[in-house]
Formats: structure tokens, C-alpha cells, sequence
């Protein structure tokens, strides 16, 4: 008699219960900020990536509605078909000038920038070598381009270099994978030793700076610029949908590495181009991220002074270079029960358990737009 071939999916989904690793959407009623609207109950939002506050701001709002009547709600098509506006050109340019690279290229999301870039750049007869903390998106990308794909433990520089002393003569090209900064731990990559390797072992080097762009550096070009390595040769990646506001990602790079990419990245090729609104809203926030750098000011004021205010109270995060904070606790049970207790008390903040990640945290983001009032009650809630 045969079975049913979907009984394992129930299984399965019982075994995530037990495990307390089980996830579902929690509804926000209003426009981001610092404080949401979370099931019908005001909250201070420290669950976002929104770090300098811009994706509720009325100028991007106001670019999304002028492009929407000017060119619709869709782009229609593929980049290489219907779905090219003058707009996509412009977001491209900015972002070329605020990376100071030659080119840049917009993806649909940045999930999918770096599995188009990924896949285009590597084969069967490549290495890929990623640090063991990467982004979901990297290692996806690395498993689909066929290459032989290993790890090095979590910014390990001496370990990348053991593996590429054994492996980098047998494949013919070598890429290296990075976070700038690692969003479930709030770290950042050693950035210049990782470009020396690099160069040492003739191998391309990717750095995603999803959360790194708009905020690190003088101008908010993200980690490259903040470790002065602008205009070394690397491929940039990156999202518009955290610190710019709006929807997309983006690989920034020689002028060479982006022609390529238009003629060999599957996930550009063959998805429709970003809507006219996201690509208005995004255009909108490079120009804020440049005019107003006194958002990045506050966001890292407001870094500072959380981190102060834990070290008061004897809260050890697990780093302090990013205005991600990520405070350990026992496992994802107590995880769990803590982010209850934290939003019985007004406070909104990541409850991140495996698989995501190997140790279970409370994951706290920062925003230009806290108050110090709200810092001071988040605090206050984690030493109750």
C-alpha cells in the first residue's frame, strides 16, 4: 500500500516545536520607527535593521509615490527586456559614487545579488572559501555555483591561510566570502588582512556589506571604507533594504566585473527589475546617507551609550563593534521566554535560536532614532 509521501512535513514541523526552534510572523500596523505598532501594542523597536530610520521617512515615502504615477507599480520584465528604467541607471550611479567604484549593478534583493554573483564568478573547477558565520545568501550561493566549497572558522585569518596553502594550486580560481559584519553576533571581518591574503594566494574576494552600508565609514560607505580600503580591488555587495530603507541589493565593482555580471548573473537575467518605488526610495537615501551625516553620528552615540549602560549593570554582549548587540543566554527555551518577558514590557527584540545560529541570544539593533529614554528601559527590562 503506498504511503503518504508529505507525513514526514508534519514530522518534521513536531520536532521544531520540541526543539523550541519553531518561528511565525508577528504583524507591525504602522511605518517603521523607533517605536511600532506590534499586534495592536506599542513597542520600542530594537528588532530591525532599520539604523538610521530612514524606511519610514517621508522623503523616501514621498520618491516611492512619484515614481509609482510616474512609471507604475512594476517594471514588468527582466533588465534586458521591459524592465530597464532611467531610474535603475541613476540608484547604479549613485551607488558606483558613494563605493567609489567604477560600476555598480541592482538586484531585486540581495539574496539574490549574491547568488547571481556567486554563481557567475565560480565553477565545478573553482574554491570557494567562506568564513563559518556567513550570511544564508553566501552559502547558497557558494553550494550552487558547483565550486568546491570550504570554511574557515569564524575570523580566522590564520586557519583561511592553512586552507588555501593546501588547496588554491588545484582549483583554477579561488573566491573568498565574507560578512563585513556579522548580523547574528554583531562583529566585523578583518577586512585588510583578508584583502592581503587575498592578493597573496591570487584569489577574488567578496565582501557583503548588508549591514555594514550607510553605516561604517565617514561617508557611510560601509566597513570598506571604515578599514581604508577604498578602491582596492574586491567585489562589494550589499542591500538597500536595511539602512537605505527600501527593497534591492547591489554589487558594487570594476567596470569589467559589472559588464560581466549583466551578461552572466542568473538572478539578474532572469528576475524582474526592482519596482520604480524601491528604486526611488533608494535613490532617496543614498542622498540622505551623504547630506546627513549626523544620523550615522547618532546611531553611534546611541551605541556607545548602550554599551555603557550594560557594562553598569554587568550585561557581557557577545561583541561591541556594530550596532548589533546580541546578549547570550542559556538556550532557545530561555530565549524564548525572555523575548516574551521583554515585549510584556514594551520591548521588541530578535529572539535568535538554531539553526540560525549554533548558540541562542537576545539580538538587539540600534537606530539612529532611539531616544535615550528607550535605551535606558530597554536596560532596565534586562536586569529584571
Amino acid at each position: 500500500m503506498a504511503t503518504d509521501p508529505y507525513a514526514w512535513i508534519e514530522q518534521s514541523l513536531a520536532t521544531i516545536h520540541r526543539a523550541g526552534w519553531y518561528r511565525s510572523v508577528q504583524t507591525i500596523e504602522n511605518r517603521p520607527g523607533a517605536t511600532v505598532l506590534l499586534e495592536g501594542r506599542e513597542v520600542i523597536n530594537f528588532a530591525g535593521n532599520d539604523y538610521l530610520g530612514l524606511a519610514g521617512d517621508p522623503r523616501l515615502i514621498q520618491a516611492a509615490i512619484n515614481a509609482t504615477q510616474e512609471y507604475g507599480t512594476g517594471s514588468t520584465g527582466s533588465r534586458l527586456i521591459t524592465g530597464h528604467r532611467e531610474l535603475h541607471r541613476q540608484l547604479e550611479s549613485a551607488i558606483a559614487e558613494l563605493k567609489q567604484t567604477e560600476d555598480a549593478l541592482v538586484f531585486s534583493s540581495g539574496y539574490l545579488a549574491n547568488l547571481g554573483a556567486i554563481t557567475a564568478l565560480v565553477g565545478k573547477r573553482d574554491l570557494i572559501l567562506g568564513d563559518q558565520y556567513n550570511h544564508s545568501s553566501l552559502k547558497n550561493g557558494a553550494i550552487l555555483s558547483g565550486a568546491t566549497v570550504l570554511e574557515y572558522r569564524h575570523n580566522d585569518i590564520e586557519d583561511l591561510k592553512n586552507q588555501l596553502n593546501q588547496h588554491r594550486q588545484l582549483h583554477r580560481r579561488c573566491l573568498i566570502l565574507t560578512d563585513s559584519v556579522f548580523s547574528m553576533d554583531g562583529d566585523i571581518c578583518q577586512l585588510p588582512q583578508l584583502l592581503e591574503v587575498a592578493e597573496a594566494f591570487s584569489s577574488m574576494l567578496l565582501v557583503d556589506e548588508a549591514h555594514g552600508t550607510g553605516v561604517f565609514g565617514t561617508r557611510g560607505a560601509g566597513c570598506v571604507e571604515h578599514f581604508g580600503c577604498t578602491g582596492r580591488s574586491l567585489i562589494q555587495m550589499g542591500t538597500l533594504s536595511k539602512a537605505l530603507g527600501s527593497l534591492g541589493g547591489y554589487i558594487a565593482g570594476s567596470a569589467a566585473l559589472i559588464d560581466f555580471l549583466r551578461n552572466r548573473a542568473p538572478s539578474w537575467i532572469y528576475t524582474t527589475g526592482l519596482s520604480p518605488a524601491d528604486t526611488a526610495a533608494a535613490l532617496a537615501a543614498i542622498a540622505i546617507v551623504q547630506q546627513e551625516p549626523e544620523r550615522r553620528s547618532r546611531l553611534w552615540q546611541n551605541v556607545a551609550d548602550l554599551q555603557q549602560l550594560l557594562k553598569a549593570v554587568g550585561i557581557v554582549p557577545l561583541f561591541q563593534e556594530s550596532p548589533i548587540v546580541c546578549v547570550p543566554v542559556k538556550d532557545a527555551q530561555e530565549a524564548l521566554s525572555t523575548g516574551k518577558y521583554l515585549k510584556e514590557r514594551g520591548i521588541f527584540a530578535g529572539t535568535i535560536r538554531p539553526p540560525t545560529v549554533p548558540t541562542s541570544r537576545i539580538r538587539i539593533t540600534l537606530m539612529a532614532t532611539h531616544e535615550p529614554i528607550h535605551i535606558q528601559q530597554l536596560v532596565a527590562a534586562l536586569t529584571c
